[in-house]
Protein backbone atom coordinates (compact mmCIF):
# COMPACT_ATOMS: atom_id res chain seq x y z
CA UNK A 1 0.00 0.00 0.00
CA UNK A 2 1.12 3.51 -0.70
CA UNK A 3 1.92 5.97 2.03
CA UNK A 4 -1.24 7.83 2.97
CA UNK A 5 -3.64 5.00 2.09
CA UNK A 6 -6.00 3.81 4.83
CA UNK A 7 -5.91 0.33 6.32
CA UNK A 8 -8.64 -1.17 8.55
CA UNK A 9 -7.43 -4.23 10.44
CA UNK A 10 -7.62 -6.11 13.73
CA UNK A 11 -4.81 -6.20 16.27
CA UNK A 12 -4.93 -7.69 19.76
CA UNK A 13 -8.68 -8.19 19.39
CA UNK A 14 -9.42 -4.55 18.52
CA UNK A 15 -10.41 -3.15 15.12
CA UNK A 16 -8.29 -0.19 14.01
CA UNK A 17 -7.96 2.24 11.10
CA UNK A 18 -4.54 3.58 10.26
CA UNK A 19 -2.98 5.94 7.73
CA UNK A 20 -0.14 4.00 6.07
CA UNK A 21 3.19 5.47 7.10
CA UNK A 22 1.93 6.44 10.56
CA UNK A 23 3.32 4.76 13.64
CA UNK A 24 -0.07 4.35 15.33
CA UNK A 25 -3.70 3.80 14.40
CA UNK A 26 -5.79 6.94 13.91
CA UNK A 27 -8.94 5.26 15.32
CA UNK A 28 -9.37 2.19 17.52
CA UNK A 29 -12.32 0.20 18.83
CA UNK A 30 -15.83 -0.81 17.94
CA UNK A 31 -16.92 -3.52 15.57
CA UNK A 32 -15.44 -4.30 12.18
CA UNK A 33 -18.41 -2.57 10.52
CA UNK A 34 -17.96 0.57 12.63
CA UNK A 35 -14.22 0.73 12.01
CA UNK A 36 -14.74 0.05 8.29
CA UNK A 37 -17.07 3.06 8.14
CA UNK A 38 -14.44 5.20 9.89
CA UNK A 39 -11.73 4.02 7.48
CA UNK A 40 -13.99 4.59 4.45
CA UNK A 41 -14.68 8.17 5.52
CA UNK A 42 -10.96 8.81 6.08
CA UNK A 43 -10.12 7.41 2.62
CA UNK A 44 -12.87 9.41 0.90
CA UNK A 45 -11.73 12.64 2.56
CA UNK A 46 -8.12 11.99 1.51
CA UNK A 47 -9.06 10.51 -1.90
CA UNK A 48 -6.90 7.42 -1.34
CA UNK A 49 -7.26 3.63 -1.26
CA UNK A 50 -8.94 1.85 1.67
CA UNK A 51 -7.91 -1.74 2.44
CA UNK A 52 -10.05 -3.80 4.83
CA UNK A 53 -8.47 -6.91 6.32
CA UNK A 54 -10.19 -10.10 7.42
CA UNK A 55 -9.72 -11.53 10.93
CA UNK A 56 -6.88 -13.74 9.64
CA UNK A 57 -5.00 -10.69 8.30
CA UNK A 58 -5.60 -11.35 4.61
CA UNK A 59 -7.08 -8.62 2.42
CA UNK A 60 -10.86 -8.87 2.33
CA UNK A 61 -11.70 -5.78 0.34
CA UNK A 62 -10.04 -2.82 -1.38
CA UNK A 63 -11.72 0.40 -2.49
CA UNK A 64 -10.22 3.38 -4.28
CA UNK A 65 -11.62 6.85 -3.69
CA UNK A 66 -9.36 8.83 -5.98
CA UNK A 67 -6.34 8.67 -8.27
CA UNK A 68 -7.54 5.39 -9.77
CA UNK A 69 -5.01 4.51 -12.52
CA UNK A 70 -7.51 2.23 -14.32
CA UNK A 71 -10.05 5.05 -14.62
CA UNK A 72 -7.37 7.49 -15.78
CA UNK A 73 -6.19 5.11 -18.51
CA UNK A 74 -9.77 4.63 -19.74
CA UNK A 75 -10.35 8.39 -19.82
CA UNK A 76 -7.09 8.86 -21.75
CA UNK A 77 -8.14 6.24 -24.34
CA UNK A 78 -11.49 8.00 -24.73
CA UNK A 79 -9.80 11.36 -25.32
CA UNK A 80 -7.45 9.78 -27.87
CA UNK A 81 -10.36 8.18 -29.73
CA UNK A 82 -12.23 11.51 -29.83
CA UNK A 83 -9.13 13.25 -31.22
CA UNK A 84 -8.83 10.72 -34.07
CA UNK A 85 -12.56 11.05 -34.81
CA UNK A 86 -12.36 14.83 -34.92
CA UNK A 87 -9.19 14.73 -37.05
CA UNK A 88 -10.98 12.93 -39.88
CA UNK A 89 -13.81 15.46 -39.91
CA UNK A 90 -16.10 13.71 -37.49
CA UNK A 91 -16.20 10.40 -39.33
CA UNK A 92 -17.06 11.84 -42.75
CA UNK A 93 -13.83 10.72 -44.40
CA UNK A 94 -15.48 7.52 -45.75
CA UNK A 95 -17.21 8.85 -48.90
Amino acid sequence: MAKGDISTYTEDGAWKSKVEGSARAAHTGGTKAEQTAVGRKMAQEREVEHTISKLDGTIGEKNSYGNDPTRLRAEHRGAHARSAYEADGGGNART
